[in-house]
């Protein structure tokens, strides 16, 4: 059974006679301990999905760390930039941090187990403790919701930039890999024979001379790409049999290769249809019948306008926020929306969460409704500070709002550069949700320590 928490008494006995910077260090931390502690039921959530780690260990044992320490360990990973694995080495070397996740000097946990712990908690449930710590300051009087800012940004995938061949060439060798894994526990099962670096040289084709002007070497990348699809395309069908044979085999390690492979295939099917479809029909497919990486399938090509960066592939992300740089609330889209119809949607979440809406909302043009819906809204809303027209910003109140409105550009780019969210490392589009989240509470932690600013 794992503790939700244990009695500690830290940061004792820490000599002052320290340079100005670590004193820093340590007062900041100590802000974002006294901030954890503010809302209990924040570790009231995360310790109810953390339960389900212990589920089904042996009866009478109990775990090695309490719910706190994993969420405070999480917490130091975010606020510091760290991997898991650079997260466990600071803590370990660290007595400071030690203290600061209520260890009492215990063996830092494994990073694995941390991962585990990261997914474990829900995305829900993080979107729950940032409205939990959202309505308690609210009460306590020390952030404002009345006037609030939005806009829109996007967190990128991990992944590289995707082209047919290099899409090809990740289904080839991910499908062969898994194969050969499977070959070597029953050969029966994989009789074919993978020329990987055959397949490699069609790859390396087709990237060294697409973009060559020789009519030679374009009719070798012709062939190249067709010869790839051909293969890719064999290669997908003998997966799709394994599966279906490391389903009724015994063997465990059989079954687990089958479904880690089965996992992929429908990504990997999508990639030949795509290629086939550009590369040897000429047709031109658009981006939401495309999937740009077999290990992120969930993400979207999103164009923004933007002239340093005109394609981003990742999701959209909504961010709210007060004049106190407080993230009120916060949505990680699976496919964008227009900024157009966010508006209402806005307004509706914020009444949902402080009972009223806002006083003052500001968004830029993006945000614009239609006419009619304009009109709702300036009803609803005190202050509708979003413009229409170029001349709106010649109107004082209009610049002045918009100029407030700017402020939210710097925390977002606080966010990407402090917490980790320019581009998420972590799988699957639940991650993805969790690590906005688990971003958005640390950035509100530090905005309320006595020392925090972004």
């Amino acid at each position: 059974m794992r503790q939700k928490r244990e009695s500690v008494l830290s940061f004792v006995g820490k000599g002052d006679e320290l340079p100005k910077t670590v004193r820093e260090y340590r007062e900041k931390f100590k802000g974002i301990s006294v901030g954890l502690d503010l809302v209990p039921k924040v570790l009231d959530l995360v310790h109810r999905d953390l339960l389900k780690l212990t589920e089904g260990g042996r009866k009478g044992r109990n775990a090695d760390f309490t719910s706190e320490t994993l969420l405070r360990s999480l917490v130091v990973m975010t606020v510091e930039g760290l991997s898991y694995r650079e997260t466990v080495v600071r803590i370990a070397e660290s007595e400071f941090l030690q203290d600061f996740i209520r260890t009492r000097k215990k063996a830092v946990m494994d990073h694995t187990f941390l991962s585990k712990c990261f997914k474990a908690i829900r995305p829900q449930t993080w979107k729950r403790v940032n409205e939990l710590l959202a309505a308690h300051c609210v009460k306590e009087g020390c952030v404002d919701p009345s006037v609030i800012r939005t806009d829109t940004t996007v967190v990128e995938s991990n992944i590289h930039w995707p082209t047919d061949s290099s899409l090809l060439w990740d289904t080839w060798r991910v499908a062969s890999r898994i194969l050969q894994r499977g070959r070597t526990e029953e050969p029966s099962f994989v009789p074919h024979r993978f020329h990987d670096r055959k397949i490699k040289r069609l790859y390396l084709n087709i990237t060294r001379y697409s973009a060559s002007k020789s009519k030679a070497r374009q009719r070798l990348v012709k062939r190249s790409f067709r010869t790839l699809i051909q293969r890719v395309f064999w290669i997908v069908g003998i997966a799709q049999e394994f599966c279906q044979l490391a389903q009724s085999s015994l063997s465990l390690k059989l079954m687990g290769l089958g479904l880690e492979l089965n996992a992929f295939l429908p990504a990997m099917r999508q990639v030949v249809e795509q290629a086939s479809r550009a590369q040897l029909d000429g047709e031109k497919v658009p981006a939401k019948e495309r999937v740009f990486s077999i290990f992120e399938s969930h993400t979207e090509l999103i164009k923004r306008g933007r002239r340093h960066k005109p394609v981003e592939f990742g999701h959209a992300v909504l961010l709210c926020q007060t004049r106190e740089k407080f993230i009120t609330d916060y949505e990680a889209f699976e496919h964008k929306p227009a900024d157009c119809d966010l508006t209402v949607k806005v307004i509706d979440r914020h009444e949902d969460l402080f009972g009223e809406a806002p006083e003052v909302l500001a968004g830029d043009k993006g945000f614009c409704p239609d006419a009619d819906t304009y009109e709702e809204l300036e009803e609803r809303v005190g202050t509708l500070a979003i413009p229409r027209r170029m001349r709106d910003f010649a109107d004082a109140a209009m610049t002045a709002w918009q100029a407030f409105r700017a402020g939210i550009e710097g925390t977002i780019s606080g966010l990407k550069r402090a917490f980790r969210l320019a581009r998420c490392y972590f799988r699957t589009f639940k991650s993805f949700q969790a690590s906005i989240g688990l971003g958005v509470f640390c950035h509100n932690l530090i905005v309320l320590a006595p020392t925090g600013e972004t």
